[in-house]
C-alpha cells in the first residue's frame, strides 16, 4: 500500500496540475504553436524556471498524461494473479479500460477528452513526443516480460512487447476515429470489445489462425 503524500508532495502535485491544466487550456483556446512557455508561466503564476522544473519541454506540458501510463502495462504483467498469463492479464486490463471509458483506450466521448486528443494528434511535435513515450512503455514492458516468459531468447520479450504496445495503440485509434465520426462511446463499446478480443487472440496465436484470402 502506498504511503500518503506529505504536505510538500501535495503542494508539488497541485502546482504540477495547475501548470499543466493552464497550458492545455491555453493550447486549446489559441493553438499549441501560438502559446509560449512565458505565456503559460504568467497565467499559472509561476516562474519560467519553476515551470521547466516540472516539465522539461513545452510538449511535456501536454503529453505527460501519456507518460503517466508508460509503466502501466509492465505493472499489469508484474502484478498479475498466480496462474494468469501475461497476455491474459493485459487483455483483461484493456477490457476493463474499455468498460471504464478510460481515455487511453480511445473509448471516451467527453468533449474535453476529444478536444485534448485532437490537440495532440493534430500537432506534429506532440505526436513525436507521444511516440517517445510509447517507445519507453515498450521497453518497460519488454523488461517485465523477460522475467515473466518461459523463454531463453531475449528477442521474444522485445517482440511481444512491441506487438502489445502497437496493438493497443491501434485499437485506441480505431475507437477514437469511430467516436469522432459522431458515434457515442456506449454505441462503440461492443465493437471495441470484439476488436480487442480479436487483437489479443492474434497476439496469443499469431496469424496461423487467420484464414487466408481466396
Amino acid at each position: 500500500m502506498n504511503a500518503p503524500m506529505g504536505l510538500r508532495e501535495r503542494k508539488k502535485q497541485r502546482t504540477r496540475e495547475t501548470i499543466s491544466d493552464t497550458a492545455i487550456t491555453l493550447f486549446l483556446e489559441h493553438g499549441f504553436d501560438q502559446v509560449s512557455v512565458v505565456d503559460i508561466a504568467a497565467v499559472a503564476e509561476v516562474s519560467k524556471p519553476t515551470l521547466f522544473k516540472y516539465f522539461p519541454t513545452k510538449e511535456d506540458l501536454v503529453v505527460h498524461r501519456f507518460a503517466d501510463h508508460q509503466t502501466v502495462a509492465s505493472s499489469v504483467v508484474a502484478e498479475r494473479p498466480p496462474g494468469v498469463s501475461a497476455i491474459d492479464a493485459l487483455h483483461q486490463h484493456f477490457l476493463d479500460g474499455l468498460a471504464a471509458r478510460d481515455p487511453i483506450t480511445g473509448l471516451n466521448d467527453d468533449k474535453d477528452v476529444l478536444a485534448f486528443h485532437h490537440l495532440v494528434y493534430s500537432t506534429p511535435s506532440l505526436v513525436a513526443r507521444v511516440s517517445k513515450y510509447l517507445a519507453q512503455a515498450e521497453e518497460a514492458l519488454a523488461e517485465t516480460l523477460a522475467d515473466a516468459l518461459d523463454s531463453d531468447r531475449e528477442i521474444t520479450a522485445a517482440l511481444l512487447a512491441g506487438q502489445v504496445i502497437a496493438t493497443e495503440r491501434i485499437l485506441a485509434s480505431v475507437n477514437w476515429q469511430r467516436i469522432v465520426a459522431g458515434r457515442s462511446a456506449d454505441e462503440v463499446h461492443p465493437e471495441a470489445v470484439t476488436d480487442a478480443d480479436h487483437a489479443y487472440a492474434l497476439l496469443r496465436h499469431g496469424l496461423a489462425g487467420v484464414a487466408p484470402q481466396q
